[in-house]
């Protein structure tokens, strides 16, 4: 079992981050936020996919008028993503959830001072973003564009809203790269008690994003670090959300839905197992049970691994056994063994 490192709990909306909570799954909208139709389209999707939380990007006066209308359609809490302008966090704080301002493109702190004010008298949480892109230049300057200086960023801000009287904080150090990011994190995290928001910034299409995201979230995560996780994927909104769901449980941190062993491919393989891994995978995808299941397709692995496993198939040649819990409970064709084991893994799920 993993320990989670503890933090103070904070509410963005009805969702709680840090503390005993849930660690959440966030993406964030690409469209025109002041085109309500398509962002609110957008956030529904998200919403469908599994999202916990989403963020909007609110670049001119526009967009931040178009946040009430936006949050009177969606049941999603909302964020608005706050850059140079610090006029735009006050009116999208009569809307929102929560304001991100990153301190590198607002580093006023008169203007920082009035975010501050007007998110207390919401009772609004504040995210601190701090990007290896865009820090304060007195930071850039005395160490570059490095973990250390965006600790120190992160520090500074943590600090200035301290002194307002301000703790409703949750933060960010994200860089384009695994090991900055992870070693920033890793740096700021016994300073203080705050939630943490994970991800690795502009990690590219969906095959770098999710190996990155994975190597450096999942890193993080079996630390015990972390209360809300973003997977920057350039591609479908969904995908974001799918691979951060699927970087919680298979870090061990959430509990939720298969955990599908399979073999690799290799010449051992007796059956056609690329197929039918597939087929499961796509018919048990509504199942949030935590089950373990185990999909194997020679006499090498197939029963010492079945025996562990909740519901597993052992492939032999034209036959296989499907088991449950260790105990044979069916001994059939090779075409008849993803039906039974389905229905086996369906049953175990309703039962639990």
């Amino acid at each position: 079992m993993i320990k989670r490192y503890p933090t103070k709990k904070i509410f963005v909306g009805d969702v709680a981050v840090g503390g005993d909570a849930p660690i959440s799954v966030q993406s964030m909208t690409y469209s025109d936020t002041h085109n309500v139709a398509a962002t609110v389209e957008q956030i529904n999707r998200l919403h469908f996919a599994g999202a916990d939380i989403v963020r909007v990007a609110v670049p001119d006066m526009e967009d931040a008028l178009a946040l009430k209308a936006i949050k009177e359609q969606i049941s999603l809490p909302l964020v608005a993503d706050i850059h140079f302008n610090y006029k735009l966090a006050l009116i999208a704080a009569e809307s929102v959830d929560c304001i991100r301002f990153n301190p590198g493109n607002i580093s006023d702190k008169t203007k920082i001072k009035e975010i501050v004010k007007a998110c207390q008298e919401r009772n609004l949480p504040i995210r601190i973003g701090v990007n290896a892109g865009s820090l304060e230049k007195e930071f850039d300057d005395k160490y570059g564009p490095t973990a250390k200086a965006m600790v120190a960023s992160a520090e500074y801000n943590i600090k200035y809203l301290e002194d307002l009287g301000f703790s409703d904080i949750k933060i960010s150090l994200k860089a384009s790269d695994v090991q900055r990011t992870v070693e920033a994190y890793r740096m700021l995290r016994p300073k203080n008690n705050y939630p943490f928001h994970l991800g690795v910034t502009e990690a590219g299409t969906i095959f770098h994003a999710s190996i990155k995201s994975a190597i450096g979230i999942g890193s993080l995560l079996l630390e015990g670090i972390g209360d809300t996780i973003r997977v920057s994927i350039t591609g479908e909104l969904e995908e974001e959300i799918k691979v951060g769901r699927a970087i919680l449980k298979d870090s061990g941190v959430a509990k939720e839905g298969l955990n599908i062993i399979s073999c690799p491919t290799c010449g051992r393989i007796e059956a056609d197992l690329v197929s039918a891994v597939a087929e499961i995978e796509k018919r048990t995808a509504h199942i949030k049970t935590p089950l373990d299941v185990s999909v194997m397709g020679c006499v090498v692995n197939a029963i010492g691994e079945a025996k562990h496993a909740d519901v597993a198939i052992a492939y032999g040649r034209g036959k296989g056994l499907v088991m449950v819990k260790g105990e044979v409970v069916a001994n059939l064709d090779e075409n008849a063994l993803v039906e039974r084991f389905v229905r086996e893994v369906e049953d175990m799920a309703g039962e639990a």
